[in-house]
């Protein structure tokens, strides 16, 4: 089996878990995700099965788009509701300061990840350190936020969506929002609704793939319009063996299309981009 299956990842359950059930439904090995969603999350986990796990790092790099609620007066070590209190206070919050906050905050911005996070700084996972009570100086990156609106305001909540850069951690942006009002809060729920072209509408559930009852994408069906060229019989040939080849194309990545299926991603490697070779081999 090959091919990318879009499941709506559960509460309360680990991204490799989801990882680990479906390879067992399935009856694979060959099972990986493309962005982990933390244990409380829900929504959009896009799983490449077989062949298609060469896609992994691929689709990883897609923006992603999601809801989040925020719980106010109440800060904990993990920056959401699973985590353990460490503070508690009144917040007053004004719907027009929010919204502003929010807007604020559109654009790049160096973001530091949060300790409970599986992020390696000296070969240790961040939150081996936290379990440990260590404390280390957190590790930064820059982050893009590529717009977001207030989509519920209430006396001790509010939701958002939000659509960010991979890599983005949405507790640590709340975090950085609140820290911004003057106020603390906390992540309740997350829900990831897309993932570059891969929306919640198009999910199934792990009980639908339990049922049989589920669509697998083709490698061919996600990858055909992304700058795509369709190959004949002479060209195949050299691509199948892995050949360099000269840059016709004026793209820094190529999408080989031989008898309607995918068979390589090549890419731009010289200074001067005249050439191409093969980082992604389909076939």
């Amino acid at each position: 089996m090959n091919g990318i299956i879009v499941v709506d990842k559960p509460s309360k359950m680990t991204s490799r878990a989801v990882v680990n059930e479906v390879s067992k439904i399935l009856n694979t090995k060959k099972v990986g995700h493309t962005g982990t969603l933390d244990p409380l999350a829900t929504g959009v986990l896009v799983l490449c099965i077989g062949k298609a796990t060469k896609l992994v790092e691929t689709l990883t790099f897609n923006d992603k788009q999601y809801v989040a609620t925020v719980k106010l007066g109440v800060l904990t070590d993990t920056l959401d509701t699973d985590g353990k209190v460490i503070k508690k206070e009144n917040v007053s919050l004004k719907k027009e300061e929010l919204i502003n906050t929010l807007k604020s905050f559109v654009g790049t911005y160096d973001q530091e990840v949060p300790i409970y996070s599986a992020v390696r700084k000296n070969g240790k996972r961040l939150y081996e350190y936290a379990r440990e009570n260590k404390m280390i100086e957190l590790p930064r990156r820059m982050v893009e936020v590529k717009n977001i609106s207030l989509l519920e305001i209430d006396k001790d909540k509010y939701k958002f969506k939000v659509t960010v850069s991979k890599g983005t951690y949405i507790r640590s942006l709340i975090k950085d929002i609140n820290d911004k009002l003057g106020i603390i809060g906390v992540m309740s729920s997350l829900r990831r609704i897309k993932q570059g072209d891969f929306d919640i509408n198009d999910s199934c559930t792990l009980e639908d793939i339990k049922n049989d009852n589920y669509k697998l994408l083709s490698i061919t069906d996600v990858l055909k319009d992304k700058d795509s060229i369709i190959i004949d019989d002479e060209l195949y040939k050299l691509v199948k063996d892995g050949r360099i080849l000269d840059n016709k194309y004026n793209k820094d990545v190529i999408t080989f299309v031989y008898n309607n299926e995918v068979v390589a991603m090549y890419k731009t490697y010289d200074k001067d981009k005249t050439k191409i070779k093969p980082f992604k081999m389909l076939i």
